[in-house]
Formats: C-alpha cells, structure tokens, sequence
C-alpha cells in the first residue's frame, strides 16, 4: 500500500490529530463510505497518539486477504495495523527487543509507524524473543509476523 492509495494524507491524519490534541475528548472517529479512521491519545502512561484505520468497499476485502496470506503462528507476536515496523524507537536507539530477552504481555517489542503515527507493539503474551522475523524499517501487512517467542 502506498501514501497515494491512503484516503488522507499523512497532512490530513497529523492536523485531525493536533486537534484531538488540543480538545478535551480521548478519542475521535471519522467514518465515510471508502473509509474508518479511528485516532486515540495516549492512556498517560505512554506518548502521543494510536490510529486504527478500516477500509471500505474493496479496500475491506484486500486488506482481508492481505492477511489470509500471513499462516497464523501461535508463536508470532503479528503487526496489529499496516505500516513500517521499527525495532528500535529512534535510529541509533537499543532495539526494544533482541534474541533471548525474556517479555510479558505488556513488553514493546517495536513500534509500527502508519500516517506518521508511532504505534507500539506489545508482545501480548509472556516467553522468550525466539527469533526477529522482519527487519528494521520494514514495511508490513496487518496480522504479518513480527517476532517469534518461545
């Protein structure tokens, strides 16, 4: 998926953002016939915003099999939305995971950047990094395959 097949620009979702931002509301959600936009504040404990996008029509039915393709791995912690996954929550930063760090259901274990929104990954359940199974930058389908924990 590329910007240019994005119902909003990255300008669009940023400036929807900066006025939830300034509001007094948590949350605003933006449904048309092509597409659903949901953006959050943070819960306090972590910085900025989430976004959840749905699409309508066809779009739905891509982003499905765009799925379908990835084989569920119970092991797998999987990409929650599209986008570029990063290991790290800066260049040069430590990774939030490696090989053989032990996780809880609420470790980081990357960040999934959409519409210049930094969304973290949470490993959702307890184990060991077992394997990385995408690289750093790279960009990913929802429900694709992050990490392995064993």
């Amino acid at each position: 998926m590329s910007d240019t097949d994005l119902p909003l620009s990255p300008d669009d979702v940023a400036e929807i953002a900066a006025i939830l931002e300034k509001s007094g509301y948590r949350e605003v959600d933006i449904s048309t016939s092509r597409f659903r936009l949901r953006v959050a504040k943070g819960d306090g404990s972590d910085q900025g915003m989430t976004q959840e996008w749905q699409w309508a029509g066809n779009g739905v039915a891509e982003s499905a099999a765009a799925s379908a393709e990835h084989v569920h791995d119970p092991d797998a912690v999987a990409a929650p939305l599209p986008g570029t996954f990063y290991h790290a929550p800066s260049p040069g930063a430590p990774p939030f995971v490696a090989v053989g760090d032990a996780v809880t259901e609420d470790t980081v274990i990357g960040i999934v950047e959409t519409m210049k929104l930094m969304n973290p990954v949470h490993a959702g359940r307890s184990g060991t990094v077992a394997e990385m199974l995408v690289l750093n930058a790279t960009m990913v389908a929802k429900g694709q395959p992050l990490i392995r924990l064993a």
